[in-house]
């Protein structure tokens, strides 16, 4: 791996050295420069899960992915920098409150003074890394986090501080059994492939902001910026490229 090449895609100017401070900005600088996104999918673009792939795919065409791409390549530079770095298989929680099946999200758990929850890839989630004992909530500005355990099984919790009176909500669960890259393959060709996957049945490509958040929903731009939130409906085909560009600096 380039390590300098990925640096410079992710903005992270310095030394990296396996401190706190170097993983925290590393996973920012992430979130910000590269956007979670669906588009290969749509464009009939096999994702297969080899590092050089996604390298090619992330730093050298300056794209994009989502969980298994960024954070399967993310935790490579990790390791390339001297982290110590496991891959785990998280459930995602659905709309009726069941969990997905294993494999379904991959996530990173790093480990330093203690043990952190790192994640570029699960959309508009924490943008540094969460330690994964501490049982109180961990605020990031206006959200807050809690990971809470129930025997070998931690679950992650995020609640919307912005909103008064807002409940607690489950975003997926986990254990800390090791996995590999390649564990994951099944998963990720059902995911691009199955009309049951919700990525494919809508194109996403969102990133995080100094302010907030920027996301294209198919037709739908929007932009969060603290507490306030716009939407617009992009009118044609020829828009949604222009946002693409505009926003994530991505040609299709």
């Amino acid at each position: 791996m380039n390590v300098n090449a990925y640096l410079e895609r992710i903005h992270y100017h310095g030394t990296p050295r396996v401190t706190f401070h170097t993983l925290a900005a590393l996973q920012l600088g992430h979130m910000r420069e590269v956007p979670f996104e669906n588009l290969a999918i749509h464009d009939q673009q096999p994702i297969l899960l080899d590092e050089a792939l996604l390298f090619t795919k992330i730093v050298r065409n300056r794209r994009g992915g989502f969980c298994y791409e960024l954070n399967g390549l993310f935790a490579k530079l990790l390791q390339e920098i001297g982290f110590t770095v496991t891959l785990i298989s998280a459930e995602v929680c659905q709309k009726d409150g069941t969990f997905g099946p294993a494999f379904d999200h991959l996530a990173l758990l790093v480990e330093l003074d203690d043990v952190f929850l790192v994640d570029v890839g699960f959309g508009d989630s924490f943008t540094r890394p969460l330690r994964l004992e501490q049982r109180g909530p961990q605020v990031h500005g206006t959200t807050a986090y809690l990971i809470r355990q129930e025997r070998d099984t931690y679950i992650l919790h995020q609640k919307n501080l912005a909103e008064p009176g807002s409940d607690w909500e489950i975003q997926y669960r986990f254990t800390r059994q090791a996995r590999q890259l390649a564990d994951f393959s099944r998963m990720c060709h059902y995911h691009q492939t199955s009309p049951e996957s919700h990525f494919t049945q809508k194109r996403i490509c969102s990133r995080a902001t100094a302010e907030g958040r920027v996301t294209l929903s198919d037709q739908r731009l929007i932009v969060t910026q603290g507490a306030m939130r716009t939407e617009t409906i992009l009118p044609s085909e020829a828009a949604f490229s222009q946002a693409l560009q505009a926003h994530f600096s991505i040609q299709i």
